[in-house]
């Protein structure tokens, strides 16, 4: 049996589309943690082998066996990659490291929550360390599920004597993973459009902006501020984990960047508080139109209607003049050093935002010189101070609170 937590040698890869691990895992392990949205590899009550659960009408049976029958050869080799994105929480659509800042900002107080996000961690001289700290099925299957999800229907001997190649993504949004796949698989072979629907819940190109889900359109958003002409994030915006040693570093000097899923869940978190939940209504056997919301679970984040209604250009605008303001309230002459563009600074302004979001559309003012209004009184907080230093959740949150007290902001 897999022990965990469990950590392993990795190696950090930088390629044009961002920050990725390559590490080998044991096939045992991968069938406890990895789960595409329709199937995952369940153990047997007496603890010999697994079976499958879901109904993934992409994987195909026959050649699940087929690839099973291969695996109990003494010559059997599996040198592709599989691609899995880790810490992604399948119930909510939220990254885990999201979900348990969520989890602590709930509370008014400090609370101990035992992470479970995965993290890589640079040991020096280039070596890095992949550590799982549970088994919870945390890493979606990108590419390679038919190879991995074989092993479910494999001799149990087989399966605990065979390791498997890894390319890890930590902290992808769901419209980034639904495009890896699509990318990857367009570039080898012509692959069906359905196929992608039916992976990930998108159609990667071709569809109108009425049909986009809460992730799809944050992620669009995400990538027009890491690229448009005057954007405070213009070439600050990388596909890498949230926590990064890399980034961290970057961070510290004038030319910072932060992780793509930093910028995604702070406005994902301004129409969607459940983005999974909202995708599955969006796709119940076909694409609806964001209307259809309308009629699901209640929803209190504080520009629903907005989204519902398909005015993106305002929830754009928002976004990007409140980060205009927090690049002259905050980021312009910042000491190196300075925790305000730091993941848990960036977090904790977009927790800003959230509070402030629904009263600036009551006001129909959503301009910088409102936001800058609404956030100077907090300029003169020294953010490179030792006791914002907590990397974690809870650094997040008392950066925020500094801010809500400093600007006179009752949550």
């Amino acid at each position: 049996m897999v022990q965990f937590p469990y950590e392993t040698n990795a190696l950090r890869v930088d390629q044009p589309i961002g920050t990725f691990f390559v590490a080998v895992l044991p096939a045992e392990l991968l069938l406890q943690v990895a789960a595409s949205d329709r199937m995952r590899a369940k153990m047997n009550e007496d603890g010999n082998g697994y079976h499958l659960e879901g109904t993934q009408r992409i994987i195909q049976d026959k050649r699940l066996t087929e690839i099973a029958s291969y695996i109990g050869r003494v010559d059997a080799a599996f040198p592709n990659s599989i691609i899995i994105a880790a810490n992604y929480h399948r119930g909510t659509g939220f990254d885990q490291g999201e979900l348990e800042d969520m989890i602590t900002e709930k509370v008014d107080r400090e609370v101990s929550v035992t992470s479970k996000v995965w993290t890589v961690l640079s040991t020096g001289d280039g070596h890095h360390r992949l550590r799982i700290p549970s088994d919870e099925k945390l890493a979606a299957v990108i590419d390679g599920q038919h190879r991995l999800f074989s092993f479910a229907k494999a001799d149990i001997d087989s399966i605990r004597g065979t390791n498997l190649l890894c390319s890890v993504f930590l902290d992808l949004p769901k419209a980034l993973q639904a495009q890896i796949f699509a990318t990857i698989n367009s570039t080898q072979k012509r692959v069906d459009r359905s196929l992608t629907f039916e992976l990930f819940g998108y159609n990667v190109s071709d569809e109108a902006e009425e049909y986009w889900t809460p992730d799809k359109l944050a992620v669009f958003f995400t990538r027009k501020l890491g690229t448009d002409n005057g954007s405070p994030l213009q070439g600050r915006v990388l596909v890498a984990p949230k926590r990064d040693t890399a980034l961290e570093k970057l961070a510290s000097r004038a030319s910072w960047q932060i992780s793509t899923a930093v910028v995604v869940d702070g406005i994902l978190r301004l129409f969607s508080s459940n983005p999974k939940r909202d995708s599955n209504l969006m796709r119940i056997e076909k694409a609806h139109k964001r209307d259809c919301l309308e009629t699901g679970p209640k929803d209190r984040s504080p520009l629903r209607k907005v989204f519902i209604d398909g005015n993106d250009a305002l929830l754009y605008t928002m976004v990007f003049n409140y980060l205009k303001a927090c690049e002259v309230v905050f980021w312009n002459d910042i000491r190196e050093d300075s925790f305000i563009v730091r993941t848990i600074g960036v977090q904790a302004l977009f927790d800003i935002l959230r509070s402030l979001a629904k009263q600036a559309y009551e006001d129909r003012d959503v301009s910088v010189s409102y936001f800058e209004e609404k956030i100077a009184l907090a300029g003169d907080i020294d953010f490179a101070d030792n006791r914002f230093r907590n990397p974690s959740g809870s650094g997040r949150t008392y950066i925020r609170k500094e801010i809500e007290e400093a600007i006179g902001l009752v949550r």
